[in-house]
């Protein structure tokens, strides 16, 4: 039996994490970490109020007798102040680190992403030794990118503790709907208009070619690396790729136009600048350059596959937006705009 620590435990993915843990029988007791303490109550799980970035967080008290720390937690917002994210991101990254040497945690999964990947192919698939040096002008690939580093000076220092680095593609739910629409849309931008007849015809960006996951995916190889002996980073993806055909034919929207990167790049910029749009240009770049990822390490060795298709994720999240879906934590509460 095994006490679990979740950190970021109400988010998109903490959520679909601490369902699973509190419902595996090899755990024995979890405790979920969050800015705010939700009225959800899963079995078997406690929770405590922890800011991560507040130097007054008694991190090492909340890690004390665990079997393992699974690091989730990370601020998308807000986008025009990156020292504010790097603050909770990093820094608060590693505080946890150091907490968890200090209080003799055994393994420490963390959640870095595709995002920490250097500019790759779109044509074929990389694996985890692509080097993780990011997209330096978005925050959040800078970010990622640096904590790869953090964690390459802590398992040098620390080779007690066991590190499992999780690198998946874009996650999804129909939970997080309205909560992603909140972070990359805006607050006000309404679900209902994703919908595929009101699509005159679908922008085909070039380079636009990424891959996306389920996020009770994602949390189920969270869950294989708490209880097994491995370490080391691991891809997580589901196939096929998305890209501009993929949408189309899943959309039912038949006209592609064509439209350069500097054009779409020109839009987002201008939003971005005058606060209509929270997701920026910058990562909009990065996203343009991610490579994609080979997931064979982690269905060998860790022995996951994903249950759902990348088609199936883009349904599920798309009917969630045109509904404002969302779950009982304040980071996933339910909006339906428009």
């Amino acid at each position: 039996m095994s006490r679990i620590v979740v950190t970021g435990a109400t988010g998109n993915v903490g959520t679909s994490v601490v369902r699973l843990l509190s419902e595996d029988p090899e755990v024995d007791s979890v405790l979920g970490l969050a800015r705010r303490i939700p009225d959800w109550s899963p079995p078997k799980t406690d929770w405590s109020a922890v800011d991560l970035s507040s130097q007054q967080a008694d991190l090492e008290k909340e890690f004390a007798g665990a079997d393992a720390v699974v690091h989730l937690a990370w601020a998308f917002q807000p986008t025009h102040d990156p020292a504010a994210t790097w603050r909770t991101n990093v820094l608060g990254s590693i505080r946890v680190f150091e907490a968890v040497a200090a209080a003799g945690v055994p393994a420490l999964v963390h959640a870095s992403s595709v995002g920490a990947y250097s500019p790759g192919p779109k044509d074929e698939a990389v694996d985890e030794s692509w080097p993780t040096h990011g997209w330096p002008d978005a925050a959040y690939c800078r970010e990622k990118a640096y904590l790869e580093r953090a964690l390459d000076t802590f398992e040098r220092d620390h080779a007690e503790v066991r590190v499992v680095r999780m690198r998946p593609a874009f996650l999804f739910k129909r939970e997080s709907a309205s909560e992603q629409r909140r972070i990359f849309g805006g607050r006000f931008l309404p679900g209902p208009l994703a919908r595929p007849e009101l699509m005159p015809f679908l922008p085909d960006i070039p380079g636009l070619r990424v891959q996306a996951l389920h996020t009770d995916d994602a949390a189920k190889a969270y869950r294989l690396a708490v209880h097994c002996d491995l370490r080391g980073a691991f891809n997580l993806a589901a196939e096929p790729p998305v890209d501009a055909e993929l949408l189309g034919e899943m959309l039912g929207v038949d006209r592609r136009v064509r439209l350069p990167r500097t054009a779409a790049r020109s839009a987002l910029a201008a939003a971005w600048g005058l606060h209509l749009l929270p997701a920026s240009p910058h990562l909009f770049d990065a996203v343009l350059r991610l490579p994609l990822m080979d997931c064979t390490r982690a269905r060998t060795e860790l022995r996951w596959n994903p249950e759902h298709t990348a088609n199936e994720v883009l349904e599920e999240f798309l009917k969630g937006l045109q509904q404002g879906a969302g779950a009982s934590t304040e980071p996933l509460r339910g909006r339906k705009v428009g």
